[in-house]
């Protein structure tokens, strides 16, 4: 991939994890599964995390989602996309590895932009060096979480505290053995305008009352980090734990909106070249009927859909990012939208043809596509459902048409639901 649009110091970051990729994140793969196997705990943390996080420190590739530059580096969404890319190709090591691992990216530049001096120092602290992890705790399975107004978790103020009363599911990496803290966002005022009702509160997931019920299986897989079930039951909450003020948390969601998306779908777009590469190595070295499977025409198309698809989504990606760097998240946001329905699904395509082209072997652990479609698929969900991507696109697109036409008074409503970067949705003002 050529970077002649990024910055020079963001090709040397590029260089150097390409370089720590290969001396140390793919040969610790194969330790990383034995470790895990040997404990026979699916949320262990294995001790080879906790080496390549040093050797990663060691070498300044640290936090380097960070947009900060007084806790990290400071890239741009431009320059940090080609290197989520890259940890994308083994994503179940190298963001942990590198501290950029969801939520806790998302968890820190809020505890970042909207936490007090004590929530930097108890948790923003730890977890930039990577000494503790985060949740972010907003879906809810008792109501239709794509519309984020329809959030039912209580938050009711008792004097100087509030006290918490609900119950929310797939709190992603709420199993981890390292996850001490809470984001959660419920409602504190049901009375109030649609997107002033609802706040976010830290929340130590020891406090009394928080009870985390279960893990929940993706597909039949058990994530290390998990998607935990939380039950809070009269959870006392300090009142000086609301993040910016009560009634502000579609603001909050607002502002981490965008990044999430570019380090997601970059992501992605790793897992989906290195499903290629595998797809193109199986292909060259199995034979049917007297052929190697890589003369086949119809395995040359899809090689050659693959490529044309990566590079595609990578480009609307980069050009999301960098219209969020030079016009703001605002200005991005159908392209933002637009990748996160693209990348998914474009991966998911690939990864099923190598899945093919592994025959039986593509559907066991032994080679990581199986698992890396049930993520893929799951991500049609996380990050919002494709349709409320796509339902956001229309009406700023039918909006976009009818303003330029004269036509105001059928325009679209102010109010567009926009979804929220752990997976879950929130509706956003365009004000």
């Amino acid at each position: 991939m050529d970077l002649l649009f990024v910055s020079d110091r963001a090709k040397r970051f590029r260089a150097d994890l390409l370089e720590f990729m290969d001396d140390h994140v793919y040969p610790a793969e194969a330790v990383y599964e034995r470790q895990m196997r040997e404990s026979g705990d699916p949320h262990h943390h294995p001790q080879i995390v906790e080496d390549l996080k040093a050797e990663a420190r060691r070498r300044g590739l640290w936090n380097l989602f960070h947009p900060h530059a007084e806790w990290a580096p400071g890239l741009s969404n431009l320059e940090y996309a080609p290197l989520a890319e890259i940890m994308g190709r083994s994503v179940h090591l190298a963001p942990e590895a590198c501290n950029c691992s969801a939520p806790d990216t998302g968890n820190m530049e809020v505890l970042t932009l909207f936490g007090t001096d004590e929530h930097k120092e108890t948790y923003l602290k730890p977890l930039l060096e990577g000494k503790i992890r985060s949740a972010f705790a907003m879906t809810e399975p008792g109501v239709a979480s794509s519309d984020a107004t329809n959030i039912e978790l209580r938050m009711e103020r008792d004097g100087d505290e509030y006290v918490l009363n609900g119950r929310k599911w797939f709190a992603s990496n709420a199993m981890h053995r390292n996850c001490r803290v809470l984001i959660v966002m419920g409602k504190t005022d049901p009375d109030a305008p649609a997107h002033r009702q609802q706040s976010m509160m830290v929340v130590p997931i020891d406090a009394p009352g928080v009870t985390v019920v279960r893990n929940l299986p993706v597909f039949g897989y058990t994530d290390r980090e998990g998607h935990a079930e939380i039950a809070f039951d009269g959870v006392r909450v300090p009142a000086r734990d609301v993040l910016k003020g009560e009634g502000e948390g579609f603001a909050i969601s607002q502002a981490r909106l965008g990044p999430g998306r570019i380090h997601h779908c970059m992501r992605v777009i790793g897992v989906a070249e290195r499903a290629l590469e595998l797809l193109c190595r199986r292909a060259d070295s199995r034979v049917t009927f007297g052929q190697p499977v890589s003369d086949r025409a119809n395995i040359q198309d899809w090689i050659a859909e693959a490529r044309i698809e990566i590079e595609q989504t990578r480009l609307l990606t980069l050009k999301a990012a960098w219209m969020m760097d030079t016009a703001g998240n605002k200005e991005a946001r159908t392209e933002i939208a637009a990748i996160k329905v693209a990348a998914p699904a474009m991966a998911l395509r690939i990864v099923d043809r190598a899945i093919q082209i592994h025959g039986a072997g593509g559907v066991t652990d032994d080679f990581p596509l199986a698992n890396a479609w049930a993520q893929l698929r799951t991500l049609r969900l996380a990050d919002g459902p494709d349709e409320v991507h796509k339902r956001a696109i229309a009406q700023w697109e039918l909006r976009r048409h009818r303003v330029s036409a004269g036509d105001t008074g059928t325009a679209a409503p102010e109010r567009t639901t926009v979804p929220s970067e752990n997976g879950r949705d929130a509706a956003r003002a365009d004000s």
